[in-house]
């Protein structure tokens, strides 16, 4: 069922298409109602553009230009980390593929198309590709192959009268290459491993909490610490709890040394059971505080362990900070509660939340909807291992910093990395000469897919491209084409860096009068430079 009302929205879709296929290129049209802006843009490349978009950015996803193509209806299950296959390896410069994410080949060499042969057929892992990016050494010029890459499942494909091959690919696991050679037919092939993906890791239940009635812990502050092993959920009784929390601590623990786990466990000590009994100390202590407002819960915290004036001092310094000491009539605002909110494990909270996955999917996707102003995210948050990864290949960063991306092993490490690039994230400049192309606010989403993503053109190069409403510095080459457009109804013009002449990408203009916006750019993330602060 879910297949056929997938089926159905696409048939929807390419009528959609072909309604705006049917219409004439009005690009006379369009040259009269902005003559002034097309003198902009070829001197310095400022493409108009107001906020609304009529357009449907679910039809570019579909890279309806490739034609018919035939589903596979084969959707391979994940394998195991670790596990070891050789599969033929596709060699792409310019462009890196994540899991989750959607790459168009148009196929046309013989040895790859004999390597898409091989992997329709093959039994190990039928229909997957492994995807690698290739680049040149800065240094000295090299060809150079990265170590990790994608595997891709081949979900659409159609075989053309010229012998060339179109296909739809869907990016599964992350492998690293183990080793790679040419078979018989000349096919690229490569040795690689599955690479185990981690769990989310989540702040451990008992890192922070309330501290326990004084009263207990006056009786209990000579107790022997409970063994190491042993949960506090059995200590006190509590019964089973929430699995997932159980499971979370144990995967930070097994993160710590041995020493550091001691102190973990043993700082766990404090327990937050509240009885009644518990309650009527309170109720005692606040009768004294009423009669001695001099004093606060943390003098008898520190008399329990020394004595003497300077350590009272301290303790109430600690509690209040630099606010002022509080009098007879201001001990009332501070309920009990406060002073046994603290942390009760080895780090301080924000340690732990700073490798917390979930904590860090809030912030990275609360970044990610400032910049490319996305819908709201959160079904991704509560699965911060596919929001690494859909940040990380919508990312309008360079090529080399999504590698980046791609290495790094580890949810928490990943997202906090992203978190870092979006917060430095604010202008596009030209790999070349450093010339300021775009900022930040000049993002605009023309696919369903994101601000950024992967389209391939009628000689098989894919290019991954930027969308922007507005770009400064770039200069436009030739008529608007509307043949082999990755964005139907709209034309493209070759778009070049206005000072040194790179080619960044392509100006697209609406080819009906109504479509919104008039025109964007699509800017090739291959030649952004690095440095994109």
């Amino acid at each position: 069922m879910e297949d056929d009302r997938i089926l159905e929205r696409e048939r929807y879709q390419m009528e959609q298409i072909r309604e705006l296929e049917s219409e004439e290129l009005q690009v006379e049209e369009v040259d009269e109602e902005s003559s002034d802006d097309e003198t902009n843009y070829r001197s310095s490349g400022g493409a108009s553009a107001s906020g609304e978009v009529t357009y449907n950015t679910s039809l570019a996803a579909l890279h309806s230009y490739l034609g018919d193509v035939e589903d596979t209806h084969n959707r391979l299950a994940f394998l195991d980390g670790g596990a070891v296959l050789n599969v033929p390896l596709f060699y792409l410069e310019g462009v890196v593929l994540f899991p989750e994410a959607t790459l168009p080949l148009r196929v046309i060499q013989p040895n790859f198309i004999a390597s898409v042969e091989r992997a329709l057929r093959q039994v190990d892992a039928p229909y997957t590709i492994g995807v690698i990016r290739v680049y040149k050494d800065p240094n000295n010029g090299r060809i150079k192959l990265g170590t990790t890459g994608t595997t891709a499942e081949i979900r659409q494909y159609r075989h053309l009268e010229d012998g060339s091959v179109n296909v739809v690919t869907r990016g599964q696991q992350r492998f690293r290459l183990r080793r790679r050679w040419m078979d018989v037919e000349g096919s690229p092939c490569g040795e690689i491993q599955i690479v185990k993906e981690d769990l989310p890791l989540r702040t451990p239940r008992e890192a922070v909490g309330r501290l326990t009635p004084l009263s207990i812990f006056r009786s209990s502050v000579h107790s022997q610490i409970p063994p190491i092993n042993r949960s506090r959920a059995d200590q006190y009784g509590f019964g089973n709890e929430n699995d997932s929390d159980a499971m979370s601590e144990e995967s930070f623990e097994s993160e710590l040394s041995p020493t550091e786990r001691r102190l973990h466990q043993s700082a766990l000590v404090s327990c937050d059971m509240l009885d009644e009994s518990a309650s009527s100390d309170d109720e005692n202590i606040e009768q004294q505080f009423r009669i001695q407002p001099s004093r606060s819960p943390f003098d008898s915290f520190r008399r329990s362990f020394s004595t003497g004036k300077k350590q009272e001092a301290d303790g109430l310094r600690l509690a209040f900070g630099k606010r002022s000491m509080p009098t007879d009539n201001t001990w009332k605002k501070y309920s009990l509660n406060q002073f046994r909110e603290a942390p009760r494990a080895f780090w301080p909270s924000w340690v732990y939340q700073m490798y917390d996955s979930y904590s860090l999917a809030q912030r990275a996707a609360g970044r990610w909807k400032q910049i490319v102003r996305a819908p709201s995210m959160d079904s991704y948050i509560t699965k911060p291992d596919l929001l690494s990864f859909h940040i990380a290949s919508k990312m309008p960063a360079s090529e080399s910093t999504r590698q980046e991306l791609l290495e790094i092993d580890g949810i928490s490490y990943r997202l906090r990395r992203e978190i870092e690039l979006l917060e430095s994230f604010d202008c596009v400049r030209c790999r070349s000469c450093e010339t300021l192309i775009a900022k930040r606010s000049n993002m605009l989403v023309m696919s369903s897919e994101g601000p950024l993503g992967a389209y391939v053109n009628p000689h098989g190069y894919v290019h991954e491209i930027m969308t922007l409403f507005k770009a400064n510095g770039l200069a436009v080459i030739g008529y608007p084409v509307k043949e082999y457009s990755w964005f139907p109804g709209y034309a493209w013009s070759i778009a070049e860096c206005a000072t040194c002449e790179t080619q960044l990408g392509w100006l697209f203009t609406a080819t009906k009068k109504k479509l919104k916006p008039r025109s964007f750019w699509g800017i090739r993330s291959s030649q952004v430079a690095d440095d994109s602060r």
